[in-house]
């Protein structure tokens, strides 16, 4: 296969408007560690629709490229490039990869946390009109950095689980690990019903949750919980109080022993502390939005409840959740979480589609038309 030196990409120039198709140059000649990648598929996700609208946004972040879950096929290597558990790589090879890091930093050496890297390369942190330009999912070929964990996919995952594998999945199964995992009989609460809160379903279920209670809308999202093992579902247009309340009465007065945010809704925070049993876990990973409202620390105290944050996840939890697909992978209707794949012409109307809760994840597959 020649090796291109330019790619095309869906450039995101403006918050809220159609991308733009552009060519992105490509390095001569990859670096030492490095890969020049061929996309085989796309995987949206919500952080990618929340830039796409504005409700992310920082100073100096456009023009860049969307999409950060990917899968693809290894057209040049740099010297010496292996993936994280030290295989050796080849051209041909499928791959996935998880954000860059600095391997020096406070974050990465003393708290030996990748996701605490001061110099994270990841999604929106690269702007797609400075070298190396074409780093995120929404190109036809992108250049995978040096500090990017690589990992040697298995051939039996589909491109599309592999992709969500690199955000979605991850951050699910970071956020169960942070919790401690899933206390075997134990009532759990899962807020959102998007990609991460049907994927958290199916999870605290086959972890052994004596019941799983999804809370979250539209009501359609919602009866599609039921197939990843939600035992019962709380739309959020009651109200927040009637949301706490129908909680309480689904889990006999007691509350939740475990409660997951994956909505992020301003008002999350207080009501997983309203529904949380005593001594319960509530691990926030969604709450990127608004402000949120305050919570009742007095609950917190007089419950002893515990708190823990999650964010994103590494290249170990990336290779978990490749695991998880693979040991599971008969287990659940994984595909009826993904839409029907698109090129990249077609991205645009796929990012309006997820923002009206119209889709629950695009797929973007660059060979398309």
């Amino acid at each position: 296969m020649d090796v291109p030196s330019s790619t095309r990409a869906a450039v995101l120039t403006r918050h809220g408007a159609d991308l733009d198709l552009v060519e992105l140059p490509l390095p001569a000649v990859p670096e030492p560690g490095a890969a020049l990648v061929r996309i085989l598929r796309t995987t949206l996700c919500g952080t990618d629709i929340e830039i796409w609208s504005g409700k992310m946004s920082f100073p100096g972040m456009l023009p860049m490229v969307l999409g950060h879950e990917m899968v693809g096929e290894i057209v040049a290597l740099g010297e010496n490039t292996r993936d994280a558990l030290g295989r050796e790589l080849s051209v041909g090879d499928r791959i996935g990869w998880s954000e860059s890091t600095c391997g020096a930093c406070h974050g990465c050496t003393v708290l030996r946390e990748p996701v605490a890297c001061s110099d994270r390369g990841y999604g929106f942190l690269q702007r797609s009109d400075v070298p190396p330009y074409a780093t995120a999912g929404l190109c036809e070929y992108v250049y995978v950095v040096p500090g990017a964990a690589k990992l040697l996919l298995p051939r039996e995952i589909p491109d599309t689980w592999a992709a969500m594998a690199g955000c979605a999945a991850k951050t699910v199964l970071r956020a169960f690990s942070r919790a401690g995992g899933v206390r075997p009989g134990s009532r759990v609460v899962v807020q959102g019903s998007g990609a991460l809160g049907l994927f958290a379903t199916a999870v605290a279920h086959l972890g052994g949750a004596g019941s799983v209670i999804t809370v979250g809308a539209p009501p359609q999202r919602l009866a599609l919980a039921g197939a990843f093992g939600a035992d019962a579902t709380v739309d959020i247009a009651a109200g927040s109080e009637a949301v706490v309340t129908r909680v309480r009465e689904l889990t006999g007065g007691h509350g939740a022993d475990l409660v997951l945010d994956f909505a992020g809704a301003p008002s999350v925070g207080r009501e997983a502390v309203e529904m949380a049993a005593r001594r319960g876990r509530i691990v926030i990973v969604g709450s990127t939005g608004p402000t949120a409202d305050p919570l009742a620390l007095g609950t917190v105290m007089g419950k002893e409840l515990t708190i823990v944050g999650s964010l994103n996840g590494d290249i170990a939890d990336y290779h978990d959740a490749i695991s998880f697909f693979t040991s599971f992978s008969a287990r659940m209707p994984w595909d009826r979480l993904f839409g029907e794949p698109v090129g990249l012409s077609g991205a645009s109307s796929r990012i309006a589609a997820m923002s009206r809760h119209e889709e629950i994840k695009a797929v973007i597959d660059p060979r398309l038309a």
